[in-house]
């Protein structure tokens, strides 16, 4: 146990280390406006270009996990990301800074497919769904600590001197696995090969574009979507739809991410007890499509619409280690890096699309939309699911068939 507790307080930190640089600039803006003198839509463009360079890199990354070990690959990522964090903070001009928030972007990369890597070869399998759920909760802390750490450093040391010290959180971090290195196994580089060999198709192109990784990675790209929803417009909707003011919405979107995080905790313990991942994730955004219809449809008060949101973010939360874990079961040895970045793409790519969807509903006048197409989305999910589990049942039958002779 304390072993699987050492490993996760590595690969947590350095996840959290991710999601905070991911939220680094973003409460300095109104101050950055000022004083690089440029508009909020340029500003915008630096989340951007971070979010698009972590997608794009991050399948190539899943590669180089499986080829050269994710040991390696995540000792990069904290480098590159900690290096060109720091940097910013020294760039004399804004475009500068958009280059080095892109060099964030490729170090942030690495995280996905080389954390899954790290833990499944070096947490005791009766912990994985807990290692998956604890490193899903230290990516929110790095969420949650980012706005006020930052605020908080820059009345101290100035925002250009907030940002290296950000920059070295990742320095911090590195330091500490450089150290502790022998407890972070690799499964790229370990012994059971000849498995890999048996189980892996016949080359990785082949891999992803089986019927299972396919249908998870639209699983992820609509996961994102609905959640996408929930944290950027339930606010905008909410307010158009059921008259709640800005102020008591913003409560409701406060009590679903605080939800939503205990859910992760939740998630890890429930994955450890059972390997009935499909039924677990069914059920659960079965239950949240129904709540959407119901916010669609009946005209709650408002102190019932904080309770759906509450319960939509523990049953939300609470799949995500179900969710990692079904990827897992389908994953052949040695191939867990790939794979990993290969189906979370998908958040990259349904983050991308729903802010340009809801807001084209919302100028429409027809926020009832929004909650109708989350409660769809959570219904296309569920269906995936049931698919993936069909998928998995028809493979494994087709691997237990003898092969006949040949006469």
């Amino acid at each position: 146990m304390r072993r699987n507790l050492q490993v996760l307080a590595l690969i947590g930190s350095g996840h959290a280390v991710s999601h905070f640089y991911a939220l680094t600039l973003p409460p300095l803006f109104p101050l950055l406006r000022e004083q690089l003198d440029v508009s909020y839509a340029a500003l915008g463009l630096l989340v951007t270009v971070f979010n698009l360079a972590t997608g794009a890199a991050q399948i190539p990354a899943g590669f180089l996990v499986d080829r050269f070990g994710a040991r390696r690959l995540l000792l990069l990522g904290l480098a590159i990301m900690g290096a060109a964090m720091a940097a910013i903070g020294f760039a004399p001009s804004y475009w500068l800074m958009l280059v080095l928030v892109a060099a964030v972007g490729i170090g942030n990369s690495v995280f996905h497919p080389a954390d899954y890597a790290v833990l499944s070869a070096s947490v005791d399998r009766t912990w994985l769904g807990r290692a998956f759920g604890l490193h899903t909760f230290a990516g929110f802390i790095g969420f949650m600590l980012a706005p006020g750490g930052m605020i908080a450093l820059t009345a101290l040391l100035g925002w250009r001197g907030a940002i290296v010290v950000a920059g070295l959180l990742a320095f911090v971090v590195l330091g500490a696995m450089l150290l502790c290195g022998h407890l972070l196994r690799d499964e790229a580089r370990k012994a059971d090969a000849g498995r890999r060999k048996a189980a892996a198709p016949t080359n990785a192109r082949n891999l992803l574009l089986t019927a299972p990784v396919l249908l998870l990675f639209g699983f992820y790209l609509l996961n994102a979507m609905l959640t996408s929803g929930v944290q950027s417009f339930s606010v905008t909707a909410l307010n158009g739809l059921h008259g709640i003011d800005l102020a008591f919405a913003n409560v409701i979107l406060t009590a679903f991410l605080i939800a939503a995080s205990t859910g992760v905790l939740l998630g890890g313990l429930v994955a450890d007890r059972t390997d009935r991942y499909a039924i677990v994730t069914v059920g659960a955004f079965g239950t949240i499509a129904g709540l959407m219809l119901a916010l669609t449809l009946l005209p709650l008060p408002a102190a019932v619409i904080l309770g759906v949101f509450v319960l939509v973010g523990l049953l939300q939360g609470s799949v995500r280690t179900s969710r990692d874990m079904l990827v897992r079961k389908i994953t052949p040895a040695g191939a867990t890096g790939r794979v990993f970045a290969f189906v979370m793409t998908g958040l990259n790519v349904g983050g991308a699309i729903t802010p340009v969807l809801f807001g084209v509903l919302l100028d429409h006048g027809a926020p009832q939309l929004v909650f109708l197409l989350m409660a769809a989305f959570a219904v296309a999910v569920a269906g995936i699911v049931v698919l993936v589990q069909a998928a998995i049942t028809a493979q494994n039958a087709r691997q237990r068939q003898p092969e006949v002779p040949a006469e």
